[in-house]
């Protein structure tokens, strides 16, 4: 076979994945959320979409392209972020193909080029397109027209390749962190550095770019295309290293003392269950970064709120919601699928998997204390009321930490410990599991609107004190539920598990 022909066949084989999975009937009937929230975005992009021509159209100071690649760069921003939920890497994909007598880079030249070709890169021409033909087509010329959409696309596919490079080396080590931290701090720098920094100076920077492109500049498409063929390059490197690197690395244990946590022994079965949790985050790389990720995020957003007047009013309580969420949804949402590595010996007494989940449920309702204490300065700085941070925090561990432990009756596909780049179960590619978490956001930010414009702030905060502690007390009654459900579907469940390690 030629390259050419690998490569259509390694595509062809991408999407009949989907047809693959082995949680294919959940995953058909979480798609139709998927698609309805797909739709809603295509809408709302639309509607952005004309909003933008209208104030192009009404601008006698800069033309449509230049308004555009202004604010282009908070664009890519976050398509750069919305990617970590949608976009694998393609040392994710690469594993059925490593023993196969292909050229050294083929399988990942193949998963590159998909990558670039990829319909979601389409997604942002429902903003670029309506766009275009308001305030450009018309105005400019077809031609011109043609350059920006060019150009703009371009610059998603160095936005998707410059993730796929920072999110492969994150998944190697937290600190790499630093890479896209760095390049947005460059790109955002005329807003910071020199004598004229500001807006104005920024938007004049990147309008040019704009100008430039619709005038088919060599310049300006000649350093996008550039730019693109650098980050290839460099991806077929750092992916063919991970996948590689990963295969031949060997594991070295060092004898060293690890705590026994026996102030937990008074808790019988229980307590050795969340010393069990415990251990899993100091011991499994992919939980542990879950967990450092969280309580990072964490201690940056408390500081924003507390201490910086950026968030205000709802927002406010939008990231408080994020904040004692952010356990839950970084790694509770994923219950059973780390202990799929071992769930045959979780099988071997009855009601095992009960207290496992009351420990699950104990110890991340106590870690929202943590960022109860982060947040306390928002009471001090009359932010908001410490009635509606106890409110939000009862809110989150009662209904919205059930609603993850639920997640325990569908998930049944196992996730490595370790692995990042070979594992078997490292794409998590649930949309059942994504509507879960997006609904974890929204769905308290509605009550914690809805019940004090109603009632008042007070008798508002009360009130889904009550309901959220109503939901806590009665834990096992429905963790109980939990258990029937689980064991209705548990051959079905476990035969998943096993073909999924």
């Amino acid at each position: 076979m030629t390259r050419w022909e690998i490569i259509k066949t390694l595509r062809k084989h991408s999407s009949l994945s989907n047809d693959r999975v082995l949680a294919y009937n959940q995953k058909r009937i979480a798609k139709i959320v998927g698609y309805v929230l797909f739709i809603l975005g295509i809408f709302y992009l639309i509607f952005l979409s004309v909003m933008l021509a209208l104030i192009a159209n009404s601008s006698t100071r800069e033309t449509a392209a230049e308004l555009m690649f202004g604010i282009m760069p908070f664009i890519l921003t976050i398509d750069f972020f919305s990617r970590f939920a949608l976009q694998q890497t393609p040392s994710q994909q690469i594993k059925p193909y490593i023993l196969l007598p292909l050229g050294k880079y083929t399988c990942i030249d193949a998963f590159i080029f998909n990558s670039i070709t990829s319909y979601g890169n389409l997604i942002w021409m429902a903003l670029f397109v309506p766009y275009c033909i308001m305030s450009i087509i018309f105005v400019e010329g077809f031609w011109a027209a043609i350059a920006f959409l060019l150009a703009v696309y371009l610059l998603i596919i160095v936005n998707s390749q410059w993730y796929m490079l920072s999110r492969t080396l994150i998944n190697r080590k937290y600190w790499w962190w630093i890479l896209p931290l760095a390049g947005y701090a460059i790109i955002y720098s005329p807003l910071f550095i020199g004598s004229n920094a500001g807006f104005k100076r920024f938007f004049e920077i990147y309008g040019a770019m704009g100008e430039g492109a619709t005038h088919w500049s060599l310049l300006v498409f000649g350093g996008i295309l550039l730019l693109l063929a650098i980050l290839v390059a460099i991806n077929r490197r750092v992916q063919y290293f991970c996948v590689y690197g990963e295969l031949a690395h060997v594991e070295t244990t060092e004898i060293k003392h690890v705590s026994e946590f026996r102030q937990l022994d008074r808790f019988g079965e229980i307590g050795e269950y969340i010393k069990l949790e415990i251990k899993s985050i100091m011991r499994n790389k992919n939980i542990r970064k879950g967990f450092i990720s969280a309580n990072i995020i964490i201690f940056m957003f408390s500081l924003l709120i507390s201490f910086t007047d950026i968030y205000q009013g709802g927002m406010t309580k939008f990231l408080a919601v994020y904040n004692f969420a952010l356990y839950g949804v970084m790694i509770l949402v994923r219950v059973m699928c780390y202990e799929g590595n071992y769930i045959d010996c979780l099988m071997v007494h009855k009601e095992n998997i009960i207290s496992l989940l009351k420990a699950k449920y104990f110890f991340y309702t106590a870690l929202l204390l943590l960022p109860m204490l982060l947040m306390l300065p928002t009471v001090f700085m009359e932010k908001c009321s410490l009635l509606m941070l106890i409110a939000i925090m009862l809110l989150v561990g009662g209904p919205v930490h059930a609603a993850f432990l639920y997640m325990a009756v569908f998930n049944k596909q196992t996730l490595p410990l370790n692995e990042k780049f070979i594992g078997k179960g490292a794409i998590e590619n649930s949309f059942l599991m994504v509507g879960v978490e997006i609904a974890a956001f929204t769905m308290p930010l509605i009550l914690i609107i809805l019940f004090p414009t109603l009632m008042g702030e007070t008798m508002g905060a009360i009130v889904l004190i009550a309901l959220s502690l109503a939901v806590v007390v009665s834990y096992r009654l429905w963790i109980r539920d939990i258990y029937r459900r689980m064991m209705k579907r548990r051959y079905e469940n476990l035969e998943s598990f096993r073909s999924s390690r």
